[in-house]
C-alpha cells in the first residue's frame, strides 16, 4: 500500500490537451487499492473545454480555437500558454475527503499563494474558483469515479487573456479574468508551480511530494502492494 503521507508529483510540460485527458482517464480507470494519489503539472496548448452542463451559448467567438466536450462539471473555459494547471488524481475516501472538501483545498493553496504575495483573493460560494476583486484568476474543475477524483485547478500565470474574450468564462457573462503578471507577480511558471503544488499538497494533508518524470508510461496506473 502506498502511504498516505506521500503524493506523486508529475511535470508533463507543455502539451495538447487531449492526449492528457485520455491519460488522466486511463489512470483513474486503472488504478486500484495500491496506486498513489499523485499531481500532474501541465501547460497546455490553447483549446477551450466544455463540461458536462456546458451550454453553446457561452462559446461565442472560439475561432481557430480547439473547442473539446470532456466529462467534468462545469461550463466552458480556456487552457493556453502561460496558465498552469494542476490535474489532481486522488483517492478520496482513503484520503477520507469529499468533493467539498477537495475543492476548498484547491482553493485555499491558491488563496494562500497570493497571500504570500500580498495578494488578498477569495473564493465564491455560487461560482467555484478563485477571485481577486471580482476577477477570476483561477478555475476549478472535476468528475469523480468510483471515489477517484481527477481533472483539478487552473491558475493563470503569464499568458494572453485574450481567449477568454471568445467566450463567457464557466458560464458568466461579462465575467472578467486576471493573472499574476497582471498584479505584479513576475514569477516563473515553473517557479509558481513549484509553490502551488506545495501548498495543495499540504492542504489535502500529504507531509511529502515525490517527484517523477512522466516518463512513457504516463496514464498507466502502477498498482504497487
Amino acid at each position: 500500500m502506498p502511504s498516505q503521507e506521500t503524493i506523486i508529483v508529475r511535470d508533463l510540460g507543455r502539451q495538447d490537451y487531449l492526449p492528457v485527458f485520455e491519460a488522466m482517464l486511463g489512470f483513474t480507470e486503472q488504478r486500484g487499492v495500491g496506486t498513489a494519489d499523485e499531481l500532474w503539472i501541465v501547460e497546455h496548448l490553447p483549446v477551450f473545454t466544455q463540461g458536462r452542463n456546458s451550454k453553446p451559448e457561452h462559446l461565442l467567438n472560439p475561432g481557430d480555437i480547439p473547442v473539446i466536450d470532456i466529462d467534468r462539471g462545469g461550463q466552458v473555459t480556456y487552457h493556453g500558454p502561460g496558465q498552469l494547471v494542476i490535474y489532481v488524481l486522488i483517492d478520496l475516501p482513503r484520503a477520507s475527503r469529499g468533493v467539498r472538501d477537495l475543492v476548498s483545498a484547491m482553493e485555499n493553496a491558491v488563496i494562500k499563494l497570493l497571500g504570500d504575495y500580498g495578494i488578498e483573493a477569495n473564493a465564491r460560494a455560487d461560482a467555484p474558483g478563485v477571485y481577486v476583486d471580482q476577477s477570476k484568476i483561477a478555475a476549478l474543475g472535476l468528475r469523480v469515479k468510483r471515489g477517484r477524483s481527477y481533472h483539478g485547478l487552473s491558475l493563470n500565470v503569464d499568458m494572453d487573456l485574450e481567449p477568454f474574450q471568445r467566450i463567457n468564462p464557466c458560464g458568466y457573462p461579462g465575467m472578467t479574468v486576471t493573472q499574476l503578471r497582471t498584479l505584479g507577480i513576475n514569477e516563473t511558471l515553473p517557479t509558481i508551480s513549484e509553490q502551488l503544488s506545495a501548498l495543495l499538497a499540504s492542504e489535502l494533508g500529504y507531509n511529502a511530494r515525490v517527484y517523477e518524470s512522466a516518463g512513457p508510461a504516463i496514464g498507466q496506473a502502477s498498482n504497487n502492494s
